[in-house]
């Protein structure tokens, strides 16, 4: 009966999109962001910082939750 749970749980699991197009929009901007970077090298340093401001937030929230 375990096995059969577990199996029903992995199906779901696969079978659940939401916030798919999240990550996908995410990765999208990581995309272009480092594209940029690369295009325009005066830019990449504000990239840098931006994205240090977000991994500072998230691991401040991460933190807090």
């Amino acid at each position: 009966m375990e096995r059969i749970t577990r199996i029903i749980w992995t199906l779901r699991i696969w079978r659940d999109t939401r916030g798919q197009d999240l990550i996908e929009y995410a990765l999208m901007a990581g995309f272009v962001a480092v594209a940029a970077g690369a295009i325009m090298p005066g830019v990449a340093e504000n990239i840098s910082k931006v994205f240090s401001k977000v991994s500072v937030s998230m691991s401040n929230a991460a933190n807090q939750g």
